[in-house]
This record gives structure tokens, C-alpha cells and sequence, in this order.
């Protein structure tokens, strides 16, 4: 979606997938972005503080934030990429991003779309995951588990006072989970990114191959 940082919003504004505008340069959507990715970080990594629960989906969320936490004390967009990389329900996740384009993505552009994805969420999280310094996060729920997966309820509270409610989308997997999706402040993820994809799809041929060049750049 963007390439990197700061340099990537221009990046991306040159190559039209975010319009420049006026100001600090910084189109809405990339705030938007920037602050939800940012706090996407922030809450898996906060899970690390919350006792381990008897219940499944919690546990595997636990090992989830345990992994992030030394990618976080690591500090690099590579440790986050290693996590989101294993973690992350890639099909789940990508395809959807991508909405009425993704059954023109070749096979071989899967693999190349999915870590430039990833990639970006990394990044962000790596840099902008400090400036929102977690207090407590609370388990308060989840729903039974059911064919299309389990949501799993906590509320984050930050040391500014800020509260967030955020609710996990896992997948069953095999034995084990992977996360599908996550709600931060109302904002599901998959549906902010299937509104950037698809608007720079649009853009440029209606070829998503244009959007995997720019994920990568």
C-alpha cells in the first residue's frame, strides 16, 4: 500500500494510490491509516500484559503478544514482519483487500502482494507503536466459536487516558489460529485497506499488479 514512512506517503502520492494535498502533505487517509496501524501495534503488543485465560483463543492470542513483545523490544520492521508474517490470515486478509479485483491477481503476484502488505503494516508499527504507550488492556469476552471463526473483546487503555475498544477476527487453522482481522476504535482493518486497494486499482488499468509494484517499491 505505501512504501515507507515518511517518504512513502510522497511516494505513494506520486504514484496516485494517495492524492497530495495541502498542509503537512498528508492526505486524511493516510492519518487514518497511519493511526490505526499504529494502534494496531500497540494493542497486540499490550495482550503480553493480560493474564493468560483458560480459554483457547485467548491463549493463542497470549503467544501472539508474547512474539510481538520481542519484536517490539527488538524494534525493527523486520522482527514485526517475522510476526505479522507467521500470524496474519494472509488469503483472509489480502483477497479481501482487494475486493471485486482479487480474482484478477495472478498466482504468481500472490506471494509478492502479501509481504508487501504486510510489509507496510510492519513498518508503521515498528516506528509509530511508542508514541501510544499502553497502560492496561482488559479481556472482557469473545463469542463462541462457530464454522467462520471466534471474536475475542478487550479494551485497551492507554497512559494518555485514551480507552479503545478492539475486538479480534481468529480463524481456525489446523490446530491453532491465525488472526483474520482486527477492530480498533470501530475501524475494522481489512475494510480500510479494501477502500486504498481498490480506489489505486481503479486508478491504474484496473490491474492489481499495478498495486503489488507499489507495495513493493
Amino acid at each position: 500500500m505505501f512504501d515507507v514512512l515518511e517518504a512513502t506517503e510522497q511516494t505513494m502520492s506520486r504514484a496516485g494510490i494517495l492524492p497530495h494535498v495541502g498542509g503537512d502533505g498528508t492526505h486524511p487517509a493516510m492519518r487514518l491509516a497511519r493511526r490505526w496501524v499504529a494502534l494496531l501495534g500497540v494493542v497486540m503488543a499490550s495482550l503480553a500484559a493480560t493474564p493468560a485465560s483458560a480459554e483457547q483463543p485467548a491463549r493463542y492470542m497470549q503467544g501472539v503478544a508474547n512474539e510481538l513483545m520481542t519484536a517490539a523490544r527488538t524494534g525493527t520492521a523486520d522482527a514485526f514482519h517475522q510476526v505479522f508474517r507467521k500470524h496474519a490470515d494472509l488469503p483472509s486478509i489480502g483477497l479481501y483487500s482487494l475486493g471485486s479485483y482479487a480474482q484478477s491477481l495472478s498466482n504468481s503476484d500472490r506471494d509478492p502482494y502479501y509481504s508487501g502488505m504486510i510489509g507496510w503494516i510492519a513498518r508503521y508499527s515498528a516506528q509509530n507503536a511508542p508514541q501510544y504507550p499502553v497502560a492496561k488492556m482488559v479481556v472482557v469476552g469473545q463469542t463462541e466459536e462457530t464454522k467462520a471463526g471466534v471474536y475475542v473483546d478487550t479494551v485497551v487503555s492507554l497512559q494518555s487516558g485514551s480507552n479503545y475498544d478492539v475486538r479480534w477476527w481468529l480463524i481456525r487453522r489446523g490446530g491453532t489460529f491465525k488472526v483474520g482481522d482486527v477492530n480498533v476504535a470501530g475501524f475494522w482493518g481489512r475494510e480500510e485497506l479494501k477502500r486504498l486497494f481498490e480506489g489505486f486499482i481503479a486508478k491504474n488499468g484496473g490491474n492489481p499488479r499495478a498495486l503489488v509494484l507499489a507495495l513493493n517499491q
